[in-house]
């Protein structure tokens, strides 16, 4: 990472990404109001790479981060081990105040690109009943504004944020080809990972073996196979303290848990991207009844190429993954398939 720390008294904020120009470095200093928080450190991390660029004291709120930099780079603030916002670390003065970055030619296409994907966003919500969602339109739209702001920005954060919006959504031949087209994006640590991912996850897809992992905490050797093959249904469960959507899928899994641990489905949680305090904080605060392996990091989602979370995947008696990605309604319907099944008259 190209980056030199000058100093730092306390730190910053956001989401965001790049410009229609390259920008060069210089000095810069970003200035983060954190009103809410009880955390005495932040940290600046790579978006792409997860190194730590740099760490300072949250004083009275705020924290501030000053130093040198040889080329912007698209960065996370981290605070009290969660993710606090991406904007991207450029020359000048950046401050950021409710989620918003504010400073930098790149930071300002940042703000353009994500409004932009607004406009489209309320141009298709605000149809009337009448005329049904036409998603491949709505997808079609999106896709002009990824490719806009991609081709305006190949050198810079910006553009590969853009790509980034539709790489998970490649095919592993279409994001092969684009990295053999624009051979900067190749350079990206997280697009080699999604490409070896995609590789990952056609590995471990339906009706493929289940892959074993695993983790060493506090001490202690956990592995995915102490729970495999026990004669039971395996419910495995992704997921992040951090992550709303995460969260709002334990209740459905609370409800399947209920309604068919006693004819033979377990649930194991598999915490990810996530530190093991705030792991433990999340279980008792949501009352997670189920067994949890803490602190895998990239470990598991490495294995099985999952890109965003939750992820859940079911794995049978024998240990054959039998559903991936399956969520509400789908998931209750796939497990009543299989411990309610219809009667053939």
């Amino acid at each position: 990472m190209k980056i030199k720390k000058i100093a730092g008294l306390a730190s910053l904020m956001l989401l965001a990404a790049c410009s229609t120009q390259q920008n060069q470095g210089g000095s810069y200093t970003v200035t983060a109001e954190l009103p809410e928080t009880k955390a005495e450190m932040a940290y600046l991390i790579s978006y792409d790479t997860s190194e730590k660029i740099d760490s300072t004291a949250i004083i009275k709120g705020v924290a501030s981060f000053t130093g040198k930099i040889e080329e912007p780079v698209l960065v996370r603030l981290i605070v009290d081990g969660k993710r606090a916002g991406s904007f991207v670390l450029e020359e000048g003065e950046i401050t950021i105040a409710d989620r918003h970055a504010v400073g930098g030619e790149l930071n300002l296409a940042m703000d353009e690109f994500e409004e932009s994907l607004a406009d489209v966003d309320s141009a298709f919500s605000n149809l009337p009943d009448s005329i049904p969602l036409d998603k491949k339109a709505y997808k079609a739209e999106q896709k002009k504004v990824y490719d806009k702001f991609f081709n305006e920005n190949l050198n810079n954060p910006v553009g590969y944020y853009a790509f980034l919006q539709q790489a998970y959504d490649m095919s592993l031949d279409e994001l092969n080809d684009a990295v053999k087209k624009y051979p900067k994006l190749g350079e990206y640590q997280r697009i080699s990972k999604l490409q070896s991912g995609k590789v990952a996850k056609a590995e471990t897809s339906e009706g493929k073996p289940y892959k074993d992992f695993e983790v060493v905490y506090n001490d202690s050797t956990y592995r995915l196979s102490d729970y495999v093959g026990n004669g039971k249904y395996l419910l495995v469960d992704f997921w992040a303290s951090w992550c709303g959507p995460c969260i709002r899928e334990t209740k459905v899994i609370k409800e399947v848990l209920e309604k068919y641990g006693e004819k033979g489905l377990e649930v194991l949680g598999v915490a990810v991207w996530d530190e093991p305090e705030n792991t433990l904080a999340g279980i008792e605060q949501h009352q997670l009844p189920w067994p949890q392996i803490l602190n895998s990091q990239y470990i598991a989602t490495d294995l099985y190429g999952i890109p965003s979370i939750p992820c859940l995947v079911v794995i049978d008696p024998d240990g054959t993954i039998i559903a991936r990605d399956r969520q509400g309604d789908d998931l209750k319907a796939f497990l009543a398939d299989i411990f309610e099944p219809k009667k053939v008259e």
